[in-house]
């Protein structure tokens, strides 16, 4: 029997200055473990003046995970951070009580043609922490886990597996991990794992029970300690998952919380300006207007 629970589909979705591709929420698995928000940038190849400028905008209740392949942004917050992410490092950033944060192209790349490529992951707190003083962790390339078992190669991102720990300050049991091979292999690593459990397929292919899965997709695992695959030659994947959480988790806009109240206040404060700013910015994201029912 297949081990499969679900196939989720990357669906495109328009963040303002170009698309994306979410994968989380979904509407029948809102959460992997505490994973509660995925989104597939680009690749988005931009001409020279072409710039990614997210003005500031807040979050509660979560900590945000931005991962690149390729290009660079810059991240700027309410605590004073102000910080270039390369591709291959960590951007860990945890809004707890509340935290506004841009993210832009950088000055030096401003007049050149370049390329954006990552993911950005929003990991939901746990009840007690969701309004915890902000932080903001990066953690560089070289100082993640990384190494090789049978010409299948693992880096682990975040979180906790395979006897391994990422630096990266995670607040529950989770992990993210991305998994290459050059050559087709049988990966068996339900042992390591723990919790709800998915894998994204960011390039090549993935054959599981005599299907064939390709990129842009999640499968979701109905059982963790059961996860099994063959991945073909040139493939990259990311397995993450972790324990969930016993209550549920409402998210609306950049908020996420375990009590919608908390969500209003978040919306009333920022309509209200009393979020902390980010120094040296002046532009704010308003708040959506309500959708119709």
């Amino acid at each position: 029997m297949s081990n499969l629970q679900l196939i989720i589909e990357e669906r495109a979705a328009d963040i303002g200055n170009f698309m994306v591709g979410r994968l989380l929420p979904f509407r029948q698995k809102r959460m992997v473990g505490p994973f509660i928000f995925i989104d597939h940038m680009g690749p988005a190849h931009l001409k020279a003046n072409e710039n990614i400028d997210i003005d500031m905008h807040p979050h509660i209740g979560l900590s945000t995970l931005t991962f690149l392949f390729e290009g660079n942004v810059f991240h700027r917050d309410s605590l004073g951070t102000a910080r270039e992410i390369k591709s291959g490092e960590v951007n860990w950033m945890t809004a707890g009580k509340g935290v506004v944060h841009t993210e832009r192209t950088p000055d030096y790349l401003r007049d050149k043609a370049k390329t954006l490529h990552g993911l950005q992951i929003w990991v939901a707190l746990p009840k007690e922490e969701e309004e915890c003083e902000p932080s903001f962790t990066h953690v560089n390339a070289e100082d993640l886990p990384m190494w090789e078992e049978n010409g299948v190669h693992f880096k682990l991102i975040a979180g906790e597996a395979f006897g391994k720990k990422s630096p990266v300050p995670v607040y529950s049991p989770l992990y993210f991990v991305e998994i290459k091979s050059s050559e087709t292999k049988t990966i068996n690593i339900g042992a390591h794992l723990y919790g709800e459990s998915a894998l994204y397929i960011l390039e090549g292919t993935i054959k599981s029970d005599g299907h064939t899965y390709d990129p842009k997709q999640i499968l979701v695992a109905k059982d963790s300690s059961l996860c099994e695959f063959q991945i073909e030659a040139n493939s990259t994947v990311y397995l993450f998952g972790g324990e969930a959480f016993p209550e549920e988790r409402f998210i609306e806009w950049n908020f996420v919380a375990t009590d919608k109240g908390l969500i209003e206040k978040a919306k009333q404060n920022w309509t209200q300006g009393k979020f902390p700013m980010v120094p040296s910015e002046t532009v704010r994201v308003p708040l959506p207007s309500p959708r119709l029912k």
